[in-house]
């Protein structure tokens, strides 16, 4: 259990906490004293992420949605206020990867797939929490990726990136909207963090459009290897915290300098 309680009688929402980035969120968010909304479309990794967070001494409430569906997003917030009566941060974690392919192989189906589940359902979960947030100010947090921020040579990612350069987009616009309201919201973009994001990627005939990078001393100057779900979880839970109180808009790389290299 981390030393800091900085969310202690707030109430946090988080997407995709079934697994990878989000659990880790969701227990980070816990250990510091949130009531935690722990959302995902599978109830066995729900209810595995709850059971660790209240077997810590946090406190959890399941959710079961697909983010792709408004009525399920709605749902979901309409439970937390049921249960807590109040909203006070969110992160929107949920997405894949989809399929990677060339631009003439991708089909209309599997664009529509990874822009839904990563961008739609972005603009979905911030407009059902927004009139909880409204109630007393909060903080908005989304999981985008180097990945059509700084790095654009992963051949055959083009609807995966674009559906992260919408994220950003997306709340720079959500941010100057909300800022009246005291609701801040910002842009996590990660690098390699070690998660089971892979299991949701397929890529399909990229050697026919692949350009060659190299990196002669390797990839990821800071640290030699890849980043962890926690150390994501912390950058959001400072988001998150008031000692974030002066920044929204804004979006945050950490990927230990690796998009630097060939951003």
């Amino acid at each position: 259990m981390t030393q800091h309680r900085r969310f202690v009688d707030r109430v946090v929402l988080v997407t995709g906490a079934g697994s990878g980035i989000g659990k880790a969120a969701a227990q980070e968010l816990a250990a510091e004293g949130a009531k935690v909304g722990v959302l995902s479309k599978s109830e066995k990794n729900v209810a595995a992420t709850v059971q660790e967070i209240e077997a810590a001494g946090g406190t959890a409430l399941p959710l079961i949605a697909d983010v792709r569906r408004e009525d399920d997003i709605n749902n979901a917030v309409q439970q937390i206020d049921d249960t807590w009566g109040r909203l006070d941060g969110v992160v929107v974690n949920a997405g894949i990867n989809g399929v990677w392919a060339p631009i003439t192989d991708l089909t209309l189906e599997e664009w529509d797939t990874t822009i839904s589940t990563n961008l739609t359902s972005t603009f979905l979960t911030v407009k059902a929490a927004t009139p909880l947030l409204k109630r007393q100010g909060g903080a908005i947090a989304i999981t985008a990726s180097v990945n059509g921020t700084r790095i654009f040579s992963n051949t055959g990612a083009s609807a995966y990136s674009t559906s992260k350069a919408g994220q950003v987009a997306f709340a720079k616009m959500a941010a100057l909207e909300l800022a009246r309201f005291r609701i801040r919201v910002n842009v996590v973009c990660p690098g390699w963090i070690t998660t089971n994001i892979d299991e949701a990627t397929y890529p399909r005939n990229l050697e026919s459009v692949k350009i060659p990078v190299e990196f002669p001393q390797g990839f990821q100057p800071l640290e030699g290897g890849p980043g962890t779900p926690r150390q994501v979880a912390q950058l959001f839970a400072f988001l998150l915290s008031d000692d974030a109180s002066h920044i929204s808009g804004t979006e945050m790389w950490i990927d230990g300098t690796e998009s630097l290299l060939i951003g």
